[in-house]
Order: C-alpha cells, then sequence, then structure tokens
C-alpha cells in the first residue's frame, strides 16, 4: 500500500489550529483538521504520534487516517477541508416564475365543481395550463409550504367596511371609555350574551383511564337552547351571569334591573354593549312601568359598539372564558347550565381575574387607518 506522508507549512499550521480553537465550523471539518496536525511530518512539528494512537485519541478508524492523508497529498488543504464541489448539474423543475403562477393559481377560485383546491387538483392544473411539463404533488406541497399558501383552509371573519366614519366614531367612543380609571361610583361595566345549546347524551360515556382518554359518543341528543348574559366589570375583576330561556326584551330588561340591584352605591354605570335591537331604552319601558323604567335608564349611561365591531366589548373574552373552562361539553337542561355557571362565576370572582385591555385610541388610527376617511391636501 503506498504510504502518504502529510507535511505542513507553517502558514498550514497556524490556519488548522486556528479553526480548531475557534470551533465555529462543522465536527467533520474540524476533525480533518486535528489529524492532519496530528500526522504532520514537517519540521514545524514537534512531536508525532502513530496512527494507532491518533486512531485512538480521536475515536476514529485508521481508514479514515489514511484516507485524509491521501486526500491532502492528492488535492492539497481545502479540498481535504471543505470536501469537493459537486459537478453534476440539476435541472430545476420549478423555478421562480413557475412558482409566481403556482401562487396565483393557488390563491384563485378552485375549478367548477370543486369547494377548494387540493394538492392533486393544483397539480393537474399547472400542467394543463402547459406551466410545466409534469409535476408531483409533493413538489406542490413544498412550494406552497415555502410561500406559506394553504388553499384548503378557510377562516371565518368579519370583514370591515373601508372608510367608514360610524365604525370609527363608535370604536373611539368605546375606547376612550376604557381609558377611564377604576371609580366605584362610576363604574364601567360591559354586557354581551350569546346562546347554549342543550344537549344529551344517547349513551353512557367511557370514563378516562391511565393512557386512555374519555370516550364519548358521536350521537346526541338536543333539548333546546338557552341563553347566556354576562356582564363583567374589568377593572374591579367582577362579572355577573345569567341563564335564561329566552333573550327577548324582558329578559334583557330584567337583567339590566340586576346589574343596577349590584351596583347600589354607583351614581351612574356605563354600560358598554352591542347595538342588539333588545338594547334599548324602549325595552325598559316595555318590561316596567314608566317611572320604573326611566329610573333605571338614569341610572346608566349606554355606550354601543359598531356594527362588526364585537371585538371591542370586553364582555365577549368574558363569555370565551366562560365557555372554555367551563360550558364547552354537552349539558343537558338548563338547571345545571345555571348550577355550572354559578360556580364559574364564584371562582372567577374569587380570584378577581381581571381583562387587562391594550388596545388604545393611537393604536387604533395606526393599525385600522384604513376605516378613517381620507383628505385630499
Amino acid at each position: 500500500m503506498k504510504k502518504y506522508n502529510v507535511t505542513l507549512t507553517n502558514d498550514e499550521r497556524k490556519e488548522l489550529i486556528g479553526l480548531i480553537s475557534k470551533g465555529k465550523h462543522r465536527s467533520q471539518k474540524i476533525l480533518n483538521a486535528l489529524i492532519l496536525l496530528a500526522c504532520d511530518e514537517g519540521e514545524f512539528q514537534k512531536g508525532r504520534s502513530t496512527n494507532k494512537v491518533i486512531a485512538k485519541v480521536l475515536n476514529i478508524s485508521m481508514k479514515k487516517i489514511d484516507r485524509i492523508k491521501k486526500r491532502f497529498v492528492e488535492d492539497g488543504l481545502d479540498i481535504t477541508l471543505n470536501g469537493r464541489k459537486g459537478s453534476r448539474i440539476y435541472k430545476k423543475k420549478a423555478d421562480g416564475d413557475f412558482e409566481a403562477h403556482l401562487v396565483a393559481l393557488s390563491c384563485s377560485d378552485p375549478p367548477e365543481g370543486f369547494s377548494r383546491w387540493s394538492l392533486r387538483l393544483l397539480a393537474d392544473k399547472v400542467v394543463e395550463l402547459d406551466y410545466i411539463d409534469n409535476i408531483s404533488h409533493e413538489t406542490i406541497r413544498r412550494v406552497l409550504k415555502k410561500n406559506e399558501i394553504k388553499p384548503w383552509l378557510r377562516k371565518g371573519w368579519v370583514i370591515p367596511p373601508e372608510q367608514n366614519g360610524s365604525f370609527v366614531a363608535n370604536m373611539e367612543m368605546v375606547l376612550d371609555v376604557y381609558k377611564r380609571p377604576f371609580d366605584a361610583r362610576f363604574p364601567v361595566v360591559c354586557m354581551d350574551e350569546s346562546p347554549k345549546q342543550l344537549i344529551g347524551e344517547t349513551k353512557v360515556p367511557i370514563a378516562a383511564l391511565a393512557g386512555r382518554p374519555a370516550k364519548y359518543d358521536y350521537e346526541y341528543k338536543r333539548y333546546g337552547v338557552c341563553n347566556i348574559f354576562m356582564a363583567c366589570e374589568p377593572l374591579a375583576g367582577k362579572r355577573m351571569v345569567k341563564i335564561t330561556e329566552r333573550k327577548t326584551k324582558k329578559d334583557w330588561s330584567y337583567f339590566i334591573a340586576e346589574i343596577a340591584d349590584g351596583y347600589k352605591r354607583a351614581e351612574k354605570i356605563t354600560l358598554v354593549m352591542d347595538n342588539l335591537n333588545t338594547h334599548t331604552p324602549g325595552s325598559l319601558y316595555e318590561t316596567f312601568l314608566p317611572s320604573e323604567a326611566k329610573k333605571l335608564w338614569d341610572k346608566f349611561e349606554f355606550v354601543y359598539t359598531p356594527k362588526h365591531g364585537s371585538w371591542l366589548n370586553m364582555a365577549e373574552i368574558e363569555l370565551n372564558v366562560l365557555i372554555g373552562q367551563c360550558l364547552n361539553r354537552r349539558i343537558d337542561n338548563i338547571e345545571d347550565v345555571k348550577t355550572e355557571a354559578a360556580a364559574w362565576q364564584k371562582f372567577r370572582n374569587n380570584r378577581n381575574a381581571k381583562v387587562n385591555w391594550q388596545f388604545t385610541t393611537e393604536d387604533a388610527r395606526i393599525k385600522l387607518s384604513r376605516l378613517y376617511p381620507t383628505f385630499e391636501s
């Protein structure tokens, strides 16, 4: 077997020593540098070890040492450390022009007879449109992933109108209310409501065991719908939940009376809510005697969120917490819903859980600038 001797110049040794001391290179490159330094037989080497000792210290085979020595003698230091660059030229199947066409196609409407694009449907279509000769659905998937596109997903969203003075006026009014400091005489209360389906089991669920989740049958039985009223005072960490069979004008009016009852010492209650047709002073007059309705109305300052602006109502946040923590399960009667909601309310109130609202008028004028009317200078 031909013997290969490694002889390093002083500059080469300095380069290798600097490389291994920094430790910012590939592990294979550092290992090759260590082998060359150990095998150096040049005049700048103070003491050389045998291949057997080197193999033991570096935990490598003798053949590995011989390969590195051979590569250094035949190809030089650079190739020994970095390897040869591949000479094979791969033809790129999906270039930038193709990707642009694919992205545009995946964001367009699907063909007739389909509700959405699929990977295979896109693969067939780009070939049909002569964007490319042939392509697999896996390549389509990689291109879409690279561009963060998922044409098979759709998200429901309330799309606000463009440049709507009424929307921004109501929005800023609500945001100004949220800037008020806590004052027990003038509390800010948010109110919202949500339906809850009463659903029962048709088969007894199987309880969870170690290593096995609880199991519920897909089939269920409907027992109607109830309504959840939610009122919360974000700055005080206080909330009030009421479960009713319906959400009529009278149901809302009685809930308003209960809110007023809970704030007897308050001079004026600012109530933030959406503009549902039952949320009006007229509902109070249709439920109570005029003197009582007027007294109740005078107790409140009604502030309405804009249409399509329910996200501005902090009571909606509390409703989501209630549903997620307590009512996101099958309950078949309204009495159990009342019991569970009351237990959740007590727990949240005892913890004094508050809503940390961050969105301000200044934020709105920047992030929602498209909604504000523009003026020509």
